[in-house]
């Protein structure tokens, strides 16, 4: 078997960790890790894999740093927020049309054209119009939408997604009524929706499914009453 000529990964790392500056050194290390994954002695799990195929752990690391967040401790969440930060640099990495400086780039713009009340020539602390210029700049980027819809991320989990699209529904308005609760706190509507899990549960329904079809449904009212509305006032 004939030897790579290529330097071993670890000494890549070791090599990038060496001459990176003190106050990157580590996530120069950890890009340096990420980076040695390709190649000849790399690993040929990772080069297999697409934006589509990591979806499934991208969800796992977000769900599992929400819960160390919610439950967990301090070392939890460093811990998770590692692994999704090594989501984002794999997702760049195997990228064909873009890299992590392009995905660091168009961040930064963002936040800056999104954030006037702080990169503006008028800042402010006010939180009300903080808000204000928010909209007002996501506004402006996104003028050519034509629904309310328009950006809603329909893969996120089924319960925030039906919130999501409920408060968007509000401005066509297309509504939906609420059920009948003796209590509108926390504690009994999540009674309520714990008891419609079981009921699916036993039905053998999925509850995920059902809830995420009923969305879908909703959003399709939101759809045809916004064409409606354009029809009218044309």
């Amino acid at each position: 078997m004939t030897e790579s000529s290529e330097p071993h990964p670890l000494d890549r790392v070791n090599e990038a960790a060496a001459t990176a500056p003190d106050a990157h050194r580590e996530l120069l290390r950890l890009l340096a890790v990420v980076d040695a994954f390709r190649g000849g002695q790399g690993c040929a799990w990772y080069e297999e894999q697409t934006h589509h195929s990591l979806v499934p752990y991208l969800q796992e690391e977000s769900a599992e740093l929400i819960d160390a967040i919610e439950s967990g401790t301090a070392s939890d969440i460093r811990e998770e927020l590692g692994d999704v930060l090594f989501q984002v640099l794999f997702h760049a990495d195997i990228a064909a049309d873009f890299d992590l400086e392009d995905v660091a780039r168009d961040q930064a713009d963002k936040l800056l054209r999104r954030n006037p009340h702080v990169f503006g020539p008028t800042p402010t602390r006010d939180i009300d119009e903080i808000i204000r210029l928010w909209h007002e700049a996501k506004a402006v980027e996104k003028a050519n939408r034509t629904s309310v819809l328009d950006g809603v991320a329909f893969g996120m989990p089924a319960l925030a997604l039906a919130q999501k699209v409920l408060g968007k529904a509000a401005a066509v308005p297309v509504t939906v009524t609420p059920a009948t609760l003796e209590s509108a706190d926390t504690d009994a509507i999540g009674d309520a929706l714990l008891a419609l899990a079981a009921a699916a549960h036993e039905a053998g329904v999925d509850a995920e499914a059902a809830l995420r079809d009923a969305t879908r449904r909703l959003a399709e009212r939101v759809r045809a009453a916004e064409k409606i509305r354009e029809a009218t006032t044309n």
